[in-house]
């Protein structure tokens, strides 16, 4: 932790050295690393790194569809045309937002609806900070929803429990972070002050 607070070393670095130091301290205190148990947790990873491979391919392959169909595009157009109140706009935008979540992974979201995004944001006077949140927000809830939660199949093979069974455990923090969605879009004050 003092290493990422200071930004000695990034998240991806800490974790490295999260992992050294677990296999040392397995191997020289507790004695009870083995060849065995490191190659079962190699496997396990192997399995588990496999899996959020193939989901991430088929964002892409949805992210493809969508793009060449020019579905994010005619939303938004349709979005500023026909819902002049900014409120509702905003409502556009998020649901459009959580949809695409189920799909696409944060990055090729981002990448994908940002220039489009921002446009509208302009046109209805919206803080592009605030845009920022919001879809932040909104493609990250996406990332625990299914059908294509990449964080949720992790979740589900880590917890070796089916996602069904995950995702009904997740309800309580879906209406929270639904909450902070709301409040995120609404209320500016929160983010912008």
């Amino acid at each position: 932790l003092v290493l990422l607070r200071t930004g000695i070393a990034t998240p991806t670095e800490v974790s490295i050295i999260a992992v050294a130091y677990a296999l040392v301290v397995s191997a020289l205190i507790y004695r009870d690393l083995t060849i065995a148990r490191v190659v079962a947790a190699l496997s396990g990873t192997v399995v588990t790194t496999g899996m959020v491979m193939l989901i991430i391919a088929a964002a892409n392959i949805i992210a493809y569809i969508l793009t060449s169909g020019g579905v994010p595009q005619a939303v938004a157009q349709w979005a500023v045309g026909t819902l002049g109140n900014p409120i509702l706009v905003i409502l556009a935008i998020n649901l459009l937002l959580l949809f695409i979540g189920m799909f696409l992974d944060l990055p090729a979201a981002i990448l994908l609806l940002g220039p489009t995004l921002v446009s509208i944001a302009n046109a209805i006077g919206l803080d592009l900070v605030q845009l920022g949140i919001i879809m932040c927000v909104n493609l990250s809830i996406g990332l625990f929803t299914p059908p294509i939660g990449t964080t949720l199949f992790v979740a589900s093979a880590i917890a070796r429990e089916r996602i069904g069974a995950v995702v009904r455990e997740l309800i309580p923090f879906y209406l929270v972070a639904i909450a902070v969605l709301l409040l995120v879009s609404y209320v500016p004050a929160l983010i912008l002050y």
